[in-house]
This record gives structure tokens, sequence and C-alpha cells, in this order.
């Protein structure tokens, strides 16, 4: 049987009191303090993916032939109510984040 061995201390690291120390100084920051947070880029995409969707329901309802009972009548009325059933929830989505950090943002 082999003799039980004591586990080895382990040491901190020489400077972890001065690390401390200056991590206690300092304020957290949870958001970034630049005026570029992405905000802009988030209205911006947001409304035009959602606008891109509008767009081809509306045509997907009166140029692309319409839709009935089992779908659109043309390919094309496909293909525009494909790229409508992926914008509008995303740029919906995209857009609303985009507004609840411009709300955020101007609380401060």
């Amino acid at each position: 049987m082999a003799p039980a061995t004591q586990p080895v201390p382990i040491k901190p690291p020489v400077n972890a009191r001065r690390e401390a120390d200056a991590l206690a100084q300092k304020p957290a920051r949870l958001t970034p303090t630049s005026a570029d947070d992405g905000t802009h880029q988030l209205l911006k995409w947001g409304g035009s993916t959602l606008a891109v969707g509008i767009l081809c329901a509306l045509l997907t309802r009166t140029v692309f032939g319409g839709i009935g009972p089992q779908g659109p009548h043309t390919n094309s009325g496909w293909m525009a109510l494909i790229v409508t059933m992926m914008c509008l929830p995303f740029g919906f989505l995209l857009f609303l984040l985009g507004a609840l950090k411009w709300l955020r943002n101007r609380r401060r």
C-alpha cells in the first residue's frame, strides 16, 4: 500500500493583494461607455429588414398573383412569401431590440 501524501497548498500570486485592491477601487461597468453601442445599427437594419418583409407581403398579395386557400398562385409569389416569413419576425425583433436600447440610453 502506498503512503498517503499531504496535499500541497496553493500559493496565491505575489500581486494578488494589489489586484484585489485595484478591483475594489474601480466601479464595475456593465454597459459600454462609448456612444456607439450598436443602437443605431439595430434600428437601421431592423427597420430595413422589416420594410423588405412588408414590401414582399404586399407584392405577394398584389403583383405576384395573390394568395389562395392553398398558398400563392405563382412561383414568384411563393418566393416572396418565403422572404416575407423570414424578414417580418427577424426585422421586428431586431427593431424592437434597437428601440429598447434607445429607450434605455435615453434614460441615462
